[in-house]
C-alpha cells in the first residue's frame, strides 16, 4: 500500500455518498507498499480502505481481482470484501483514478516473522488454493516467463551497472528456464505476491490476507516457492531452514504437495526470485527518482537466485 495521488476531503466526501458507508469522519494515507494509493477511512459506520489504482493495475483486470476476493471470502478465506455502491457498481472513479472501497481487516503485518507465523502462512496459502479451485474467472500470469523476458529485454544492456556479470548470469538462467521450466503440475488461482506486508496477524493468529492485485492462474507450487522467498530468508540473505520447514509443513497439512511438485521447487523458487529481481531491476534502471513506483534494490533477489541455483535437493528447503 502507498499514496501517490492526493484526495481532497470534499471530493472524497462526495464520492462516499454513493456508498452505504455513512459519513466521513477522518481519513489518512497508508504509506507502506509500492503499487496503488491507499487510504484508511473512518466513517460513521466503521473503518474501510479506499484504493486508487495507479498505472500498474489494468482497469480491465479489476473485476477478476474483486470477484476473487468475494469468492474467497465466501469460502472462508479471511480477506477484504469490496463495498457495493448504491447503484450496484463496485468500481468508481476518484481523482481521475479507478477507485474501490473495501472492508477493513484487523491485524498487523510483521516485520520479523517467526517460524510459527510461517506455518500459519503455509496453511492460509493452501486454503486459498483450495478455495479458488472453482472460481469461474481466469487471468493468465502476466509475470510468467514471457513477462520476465520483456522486463529483461528492457533492462539487460544496463544490468551490469547493478552487479558486474549479471547479464551473463541471467542469460544462462533464461536458457535453463526456457528449456526446463516445469509443466503439467497442479495449477489454479494463486496469490503470486504473498509477502509479509500482505498478511495480517493478531498475535500468533493469522487474521487476513490482502492485496490480490497480482493474483492469476499458475502453478500452485510456484506460489509456495514465492512464499519461501518472501518469508524464509533473513536480513543477511541466509535461508532459515526452520522457517522453511514450518511453512512447508503448514501448507502440506492442508494440501499435500505431489512428488513432482516437491522435485520442481528448486527451479520454481529460482524462477520466482528472478521474477522479483527483474521487476526491481527494471524500476531501478528506468524509473526516475520521485516517480510513481517506489524503487527497491534488486540485489536482495540476485542473492536468492544464487542460493536456489545451488540447491541439489528439495529437502534443503525443509521438506521431509
Amino acid at each position: 500500500m502507498a499514496v501517490y495521488t492526493d484526495v481532497a476531503e470534499g471530493e472524497l466526501g462526495a464520492f462516499l455518498k454513493h456508498y452505504p458507508v455513512g459519513d466521513l469522519l477522518s481519513y489518512k494515507g497508508i504509506a507502506e507498499g509500492t503499487e496503488n494509493s491507499n487510504f484508511l477511512l473512518h466513517t460513521s459506520s466503521g473503518s474501510y480502505i479506499l484504493t486508487l489504482y495507479e498505472k500498474r493495475v489494468e482497469k480491465k483486470d479489476l473485476p477478476f481481482f474483486l470477484g476473487l476476493m468475494g469468492h474467497l471470502a465466501n469460502k472462508g478465506v479471511s480477506c477484504p470484501l469490496p463495498v457495493t455502491a448504491h447503484d450496484g457498481s463496485v468500481i468508481g472513479t476518484l481523482a481521475g483514478r479507478p477507485a474501490v472501497i473495501i472492508t477493513f481487516l484487523e491485524g498487523l503485518s510483521l516485520r520479523r516473522p517467526a517460524a510459527t507465523h510461517c506455518a500459519e502462512v503455509g496453511k492460509a496459502l493452501a486454503a486459498l488454493h483450495l478455495a479458488g479451485a472453482d472460481f469461474s474467472m481466469r487471468r493468465p500470469n502476466a509475470l510468467a516467463l514471457d513477462g520476465w523476458r520483456k522486463l529483461w529485454d528492457a533492462s539487460r544492456d544496463r544490468a551490469d551497472e547493478v552487479e558486474p556479470g549479471l547479464a551473463a548470469e541471467v542469460d544462462a538462467d533464461f536458457a535453463d528456464f526456457e528449456q526446463n521450466w516445469p509443466k503439467g503440475l497442479p495449477e489454479g488461482i494463486i496469490h503470486a505476491d504473498l509477502f509479509p506486508d500482505n498478511v495480517f496477524f493478531l498475535g500468533e493468529k493469522l487474521s487476513g490476507l490482502i492485496d490480490f492485485y497480482f493474483a492469476c492462474d499458475d502453478l500452485y507450487a510456484y506460489d509456495v516457492a514465492t512464499c519461501l522467498n518472501a518469508w524464509c530468508f533473513e536480513k543477511d540473505f541466509s535461508f532459515n531452514l526452520t522457517k522453511g520447514r514450518a511453512l512447508l509443513a503448514g501448507y502440506q497439512s492442508v494440501r499435500p504437495l505431489s512428488a513432482e511438485e516437491k522435485a520442481a521447487l528448486p527451479m520454481l523458487a529460482r524462477g520466482s526470485a528472478l521474477r522479483f529481481m527483474l521487476t526491481r531491476l527494471y524500476d531501478w534502471l528506468t524509473v526516475p527518482d520521485g516517480g510513481l513506483v517506489m524503487k527497491r534494490d534488486p540485489t536482495e533477489y540476485i542473492r536468492r537466485m544464487r542460493f536456489h541455483r545451488a540447491i541439489r535437493s528439495p529437502s534443503e528447503y525443509g521438506l521431509a
